[in-house]
């Protein structure tokens, strides 16, 4: 039976493979298509280390090996230089999303998740002041050209650091001062950094998502999975199963279930094993609004290398996210 590329996928984005030959994998059409969905260390690990080559062409292991070597530098090189910026910072409590914070949480290798930005998270109050602070670091203000949403986006030419405030829209910030209240302390940057708790995590990627019409790169689903699952292959904050009372009853406070929703059911489609892990955590939508997710969001993003722009992109931003 030939490999597809969904099979392909799964097989290097696992963190523990099956074993076998991948020579009849679509390595024409899969080596592109990882890359630039930020797979490519993690699938380039698998195959030199956990697969012995897996049989795959010699110049497909090398694209995606230097690929992976560029990631351990470049993840090194930006978290390192973040700490260094914010190691002394006191007085502040901001919170540490994306791959910054999921890179040595959900990964055995902190090379195997690519960091392209760091994203922040903070009080609205404290965007001007941390913006200000940044900018004693040789930061500068940059303009959004990703519509991610950020209250304000800087760099220092390689690291860009998006400060996102509001997420939950402005007459929710209550709910967002509880995100805060639970957040965890990530001391190895310092007094003022932290880390949400599992089930905000969860709830804000999946909001950051659907901000995008889950047209994002599928590496986001690998997040998602461990998410979802636990980070069971480590020892850290997010190794622990999902409270599911606690995710439907924020998901329906925040007015997200819909998103939830979508989320989940791509990360059931792409990864079948989490089936277990994902059935208490889906929200109870009804029928013709499950069929409407399936056709418009779910379908479309769960086939590899089909991911395209839609029609009445705003709208559907609006139905996943409650607004």
């Amino acid at each position: 039976m030939a490999i597809r590329l969904i099979d392909t996928f799964r097989i290097l984005s696992s963190f523990e493979p099956p074993r076998g030959s991948l020579r009849d994998a679509p390595w024409e059409e899969y080596v592109d298509w990882a890359i630039a969905q930020g797979l490519a260390p993690l699938a380039s690990y698998n195959l030199e280390f956990r697969l012995g080559g897996g049989d795959a062409p010699e110049w497909a292991r090398d694209r995606l090996l230097s690929i992976y070597q560029g990631s351990v530098n470049d993840n090194v090189m930006k978290l390192v230089n973040f700490k260094r910026t914010v190691d002394d910072l006191e007085g502040r409590k901001l919170l540490l999303l994306g791959g910054a914070a999921f890179a040595d949480t959900l990964y055995p290798h902190v090379g195997f998740r690519p960091v392209l930005e760091i994203q922040v998270l903070l009080r609205r109050l404290d965007v001007e002041g941390f913006a200000g602070y940044l900018s004693h670091h040789e930061f500068r203000p940059e303009r959004d050209d990703t519509d991610s949403g950020a209250a304000r986006v800087l760099s220092d030419g390689r690291t860009p650091i998006y400060l996102y405030a509001d997420v939950l829209g402005a007459g929710r910030r209550a709910e967002l001062q509880g995100v805060f209240e639970r957040a965890m302390p990530m001391k190895m940057y310092g007094p003022s950094l932290f880390r949400p708790e599992l089930e905000d995590v969860l709830l804000l990627t999946c909001l950051e998502l659907a901000h995008h019409g889950f047209l994002v790169p599928w590496l986001c689903f690998v997040d998602l999975r461990e998410l979802v699952t636990g980070a069971k292959w480590l020892g850290g904050v997010y190794s622990r199963p999902l409270d599911a009372g606690a995710v439907l009853e924020r998901a329906k406070a925040w007015r997200m279930e819909r998103a939830l929703y979508s989320a989940l059911s791509i990360v059931r489609r792409l990864f079948p094993e989490t089936e277990e892990a994902v059935a208490p955590v889906l929200p109870p939508l009804r029928r013709a609004t499950r069929e409407l997710l399936e056709r418009l969001v779910v379908s479309p993003v769960s086939e590899p290398g089909k991911m395209r722009q839609v029609r009445g992109m705003e709208r559907l931003r609006r139905l996943l996210t409650g607004q």
